[in-house]
């Protein structure tokens, strides 16, 4: 009993170990300021992808943020905005509620179109980025 109870122990402690592991605390420099994110959004005409995210992101997490970058500029150039928003230390941000986050997020907005891609940017960005990018493409160019 005492071994079962021991080997429990050290697996609990294994998984608890790895998964803390894949989380970091990431600076990125990363738009904060309500009036700035209102003022933008209300100012500048065109595509913008908002990437809302916590403090502490696991690797998947930032390979979304990398791969959505990395797309925009390839095929876009600085024609697509994008703004990364920690949801924690931004917590008063307009955006979280006008598009109702309460998770990580990537939106693809074009004035009253969004296009909410969080679901293909986690499944892809590590595993198959050439196919988020080519995801992240064509909705880009279906908005405009």
């Amino acid at each position: 009993m005492k071994k079962l109870t021991l080997i429990l122990i050290i697996a609990l402690w294994a998984g608890v170990i790895s998964a803390y592991a894949q989380c970091c605390n990431s600076k990125v420099a990363e738009l904060t300021s309500t009036d700035t994110a209102l003022a933008e959004e209300a100012n500048e005409a065109g595509v913008k992808a908002y990437y809302f995210h916590a403090t502490r992101r696991c690797a998947t997490c930032q390979a979304v943020e990398k791969v959505t970058k990395e797309a925009l500029k390839e095929h876009y150039g600085e024609r697509v905005t994008f703004v990364s928003i920690d949801r924690e230390k931004d917590s008063e941000n307009p955006l979280l509620e006008k598009y109702k986050v309460n998770g990580q997020t990537l939106l693809i907005v074009n004035g009253d179109q969004v296009k909410n891609l969080t679901n293909d940017a986690f499944l892809n960005a590590r595993t198959n980025p050439d196919k988020f990018k080519a995801k992240l493409k064509s909705t880009i160019d279906a908005m405009k």
